[in-house]
């Protein structure tokens, strides 16, 4: 499916921003299933700010394959497992 530029309205400032087909693409490769929501300038900013605020909140976990004490970016909810960085790496490449 060939992917074409579109223009898109940004949530934040209201102004139009085009969502490129390589954009596009890369969405899709990366199983993206929304289209952005702000425009580059909006989101960079926003990225700022989160940084400027301390960035992520990171929790404590426990690898599920090595054992190994790791923080990761999101409240694991019990249904899956999670991984330290090295693990997670490993176990992707297969």
């Amino acid at each position: 499916m060939p992917f074409e530029d579109k223009t898109l309205t940004c949530q934040e400032c209201n102004s139009e921003f085009l969502f490129s087909a390589s954009e596009q693409q890369f969405y899709a490769e990366k199983g993206f299933a929304n289209e952005p929501r702000r425009c580059p300038p909006c989101r960079r900013s926003r990225k700022q700010q989160a940084m400027a605020d301390g960035g992520r909140e990171m929790f404590a976990v426990t690898c599920a394959a090595c054992g190994k004490e790791t923080q990761v970016p999101f409240k694991p909810t019990g249904s899956r497992p999670v991984y330290c960085d090295d693990c997670f790496r490993s176990r992707r490449g297969k």
